[in-house]
């Protein structure tokens, strides 16, 4: 019976299972993120640190078994804004975040928030032509900072590093992490959006 789920698991897709199951993931941390208790934030990182770990075992997988499907190539980026973009409101709320100007603000998640949109709303006008949105080495780099930086933020409010000297290091982590984030955030959607405007502009010249 095991090996008969097994199998069809497989035929249907594992990489795509797998992407489902962090949608889950992500589901449930914001869930506990809403609950007032004092474990919400330590129970959210070992949630979001197991969901982004699953986003390089699904990409693994679909390259190394010849499993990469139009399926996946949509809902592996939309779970992954989900999953970012969701924790990082979430830890803007915060008055220990965004009370320090040099920690994560408002105004950073709105960029965040605004290259996501922006890049999703090119990636559907651009295959609905015909061309490859494949994910460039920007948009994967952006991905692994931006997980970073709401792994610490996490557990930055998990321990109580803003009052805690033995976790003075992570205040510095959590800033750098952040606007690292934004930075590439930028860089990312500027690698992205600038050979979509010239090939915008071929279209319109053809029109």
């Amino acid at each position: 019976m095991a090996s008969n789920v097994l199998t069809l698991l497989w035929r249907l897709g594992l990489p795509n299972w797998i992407t489902v199951g962090r949608l889950g993931l992500a589901i449930v941390l914001f869930v506990i993120l809403s609950l007032p208790v004092s474990w919400g934030y330590a129970a959210g990182f070992v949630l979001f640190v197991i969901a982004t770990g699953s986003d390089w075992v699904d990409g693994f997988l679909a390259r190394r078994f010849g499993m990469v499907t139009v399926l996946g190539r949509i809902l592996d980026p939309f779970v992954d804004k989900i999953l970012i973009c969701g924790t990082l409101v979430f830890l803007v709320a915060d008055p220990r975040m965004h009370s320090r100007p040099e920690l994560l603000q408002p105004w950073m998640v709105v960029v965040v928030l605004g290259r996501e949109l922006l890049v999703t709303a090119l990636r559907s006008w651009v295959e609905e032509r015909g061309q490859d949105f494949s994910a460039q080495t920007a948009g994967k780099l952006k991905m692994v900072v931006q997980s970073v930086a709401g792994a610490a933020g996490l557990l930055f409010l998990a321990v109580g590093a803003d009052t805690s000297p033995a976790w003075a290091w992570l205040y510095w982590v959590v800033v750098a992490s952040v606007w690292a984030m934004v930075a590439v955030t930028v860089y990312s959607g500027i690698v992205y959006i600038w050979p979509m405007v010239r090939l915008a502009k071929a279209f319109l010249t053809a029109g």
